[in-house]
């Protein structure tokens, strides 16, 4: 059976992925097929499920769950599971109450068990709620790594559907490429920033009434700072307001990222329906996955399971 996965972001490399390994003949039609795709290349890559019911449903931490497992087992040595650790400053500590209200899975923490995970924080913040099962990885790396395994795996990839031939299935990975009228774009914004002044061994999510965000930290001393949502699909640089948001909370983790290179700056569209919440549907032998949102590397694997099962099971919308 022969099927057509058109695009190479985080949903459509997922999707192949699950397809190849259940035997399928998959072509993955995108005109940059390396899985350098904006959206997905600008993601935090964190595998936070139980931190994501802040602001999301629960069904975005029922489809999370199990995406760490997906991850390790299609790509080995990827997922760093430390947990993420979310902190406030002093005059925000209403704000990591309201955090803690709203989810679950998490240990709270006292100054000294925030400074035993996170020495580099020692005395900066009184309490924090360290979420110890989640996970993250580098989405560059994965994507890049996802691709390149495809391909050695027998997927091809290929720059214009034109030239491919006649498929049994096509599934639709196209995000805000998509004609489907439901899908808007949210814009999110992202700083790189290098330094060797502070060490991190998991994601921070600082929380504030205004402008939350999350410290990632990569190889090579780099973190990724971001991100900034906002109700737009402008895809142009980053703002002056956003960068200055972005750097202030960094600062306000910790002083020496004042001091920080800033490597690269970034901005992607999200796809997202207004529920927020992703869809797998099917119209004849064509499905559609769309509107993952801010969860893409979280979400794609279920998604990806959802689309397998409709062309093994033939069954019917799935949502």
């Amino acid at each position: 059976m022969a099927v057509l996965v058109r695009g190479a972001g985080v949903a459509g490399l997922a999707v192949a992925h699950e397809l190849m390994s259940r035997g399928l003949d998959v072509t993955v039609v995108d005109p940059s097929p390396d899985g350098r795709r904006p959206a997905s290349w600008y993601a935090g890559g964190m595998l936070a499920p139980y931190c994501e019911r802040e602001s999301a449903e629960q069904a975005v931490v029922d489809l999370g769950l199990a995406a760490a497992d997906w991850w390790e087992a299609a790509l080995p040595g990827t997922v760093t599971r430390n947990g993420t650790l979310v902190l406030a400053s002093g005059r925000d500590q209403k704000e990591l109450d309201r955090f803690g209200t709203q989810t679950s899975g998490f240990d709270l923490l006292d100054e000294e068990s925030v400074a035993a995970l996170e020495p580099d924080l020692a005395g900066r913040f009184r309490r924090g709620l360290h979420f110890g099962t989640e996970a993250h990885l580098d989405p560059r790396h994965a994507l890049v790594s996802l691709a390149a395994k495809l391909a050695a795996s027998g997927v091809s990839f290929e720059s214009d559907q034109s030239a491919a031939p006649r498929f049994d299935w096509t599934i639709e990975c196209l995000g805000r490429a998509t004609t489907d009228e439901g899908i808007r774009g949210v814009r999110g914004e992202m700083l790189l920033l290098r330094t060797t002044d502070v060490s991190l061994a998991r994601p921070i999510r600082l929380v504030h009434p205004r402008f939350p965000v999350y410290i990632v930290p990569r190889a090579g001393q780099t973190f990724m700072v971001g991100a900034t949502m906002i109700e737009s699909d402008a895809t142009g640089p980053i703002t002056v307001r956003s960068t200055m948001e972005l750097i202030n909370a960094a600062y306000s983790l910790h002083p020496a990222f004042g001091e920080a290179e800033i490597i690269e700056t970034g901005t992607g569209i999200r796809p997202a329906y207004p529920d927020n919440l992703p869809r797998v549907v099917r119209d004849g032998n064509v499905i559609s996955i769309n509107g993952l949102y801010r969860h893409g590397f979280l979400l794609a694997p279920a998604m990806a399971r959802q689309a397998a099962s409709m062309i093994f099971d033939q069954g019917n919308e799935v949502q």
